[in-house]
């Protein structure tokens, strides 16, 4: 039986059991498939009308086994996890001191590089499959490349005592930067692709839709690796402080955006896959499934960090541990994970 890492529930009337040391999914009666326990990392219920018993929710949570709701756009809107997965209150003490000293500064500059360092080696990664197919193209995206660096250069002459102070001007660079960048993926997909540019909550079409449902599954993995941490989701740097706003996920997530979600989704793309939406937007089953199964695939994908070749889903747990130690002084400096290309 294969080992599963990832349940996706994503049909209405579907139920899910527990059974001895499996879970079981079922609809109408019958038993569509079961899941050993031993390997599963997470549940996605991607769609209305899913049944969980209660003694999924208690062994789920015995085994830090996240249950993870997922919209129809990609909105993560409820979590169930285990409340034991806390970390030391130093943590989190610190992580709140550090508003207001140079260590929140420190650590909202290290996002915006990770995020902006993504999207130049990212453009270089498409870049390079271009150089001789498409000249012109190649040299827009390299000229794009060269200006996101002009970006990190501003990013590096940025100082203050706490980020409060700059917290504006972090923003504008980094949305200055992010313009540049899904410009110049608009000119790479070209006019084969009817792409009305990047758009966020309450896209419609099919590609915008995508990457929305990529980065709701992206932000369960962030989310997790931060609470085992020890730190708190709501307590961002970059991202202000709002009720019921995880700011520190929205902060992390930046690192790893392009390197998970946009490579694996502009990969169906470039592959033929039909992502088929509604009038809404909301993408159907078929396509979620094709979605999640190539994402799941990328986060599976080794790449470079610390010297050696490790997991994505790894290297996000590392980075989630490395902002704890260096707030707690156990480490002098973080830096963000900025994937090869």
């Amino acid at each position: 039986m294969e080992n599963k890492r990832q349940l996706i529930l994503d049909r209405y009337g579907l139920f899910l059991s527990k059974h001895s040391e499996r879970l079981r999914v079922k609809t109408s009666g019958e038993i569509l498939e079961e899941i050993p326990l031993i390997h599963l990392d997470s549940i996605l219920i991607t769609s209305r009308g899913v049944t969980i018993s209660s003694d999924v929710v208690e062994v789920c949570s015995e085994r830090g086994i996240d249950i993870v709701f997922i919209s129809g756009n990609g909105e993560v809107y409820g979590r169930l996890t285990s409340p034991s997965l806390i970390g030391t209150v130093k943590t989190r003490r610190e992580q709140l001191l550090a508003l207001s000293d140079r260590r929140g500064l420190i650590l909202g500059k290290a996002f915006a590089f990770g995020k902006i360092g993504n999207q130049r080696n990212l453009l270089k990664y498409f870049a390079r499959y271009r150089k001789s197919a498409d000249k012109d193209l190649y040299t827009i995206m390299e000229i794009s490349c060269k200006k996101l660096e002009t970006h990190e250069e501003e990013l590096n002459k940025i100082e203050a005592d706490n980020i409060e102070v700059v917290r504006e001007q972090l923003l504008s660079v980094e949305g200055r930067a992010s313009s540049l960048y899904w410009e110049t993926i608009k000119r790479m997909l070209g006019e084969e692709i009817d792409w009305p540019g990047r758009e966020g909550r309450g896209a419609k079409d099919p590609l915008n839709s995508a990457l929305n449902y990529g980065y709701g599954i992206l932000y369960g993995q962030v989310e997790k690796a931060i609470i085992l941490a020890g730190l708190d989701p709501y307590g961002g740097f970059v991202h202000t402080d709002r009720a019921g706003k995880t700011s520190l996920v929205f902060d992390l997530i930046e690192e790893f955006r392009q390197s998970v979600i946009d490579r694996a989704i502009f990969a169906m793309i470039g592959k033929g896959s039909d992502i088929v939406v509604d009038e809404n937007g909301m993408i159907e089953d078929k396509s979620k499934k094709s979605i999640a199964k190539k994402v799941f695939e990328r986060l599976d994908d080794n790449e470079r960090y610390e010297g050696i070749k490790q997991k994505l889903k790894t290297i996000i747990i590392k980075q989630a541990q490395a902002i704890a130690s260096f707030l707690r002084g156990d480490r002098q400096v973080y830096k963000p994970f900025i994937c090869g290309w």
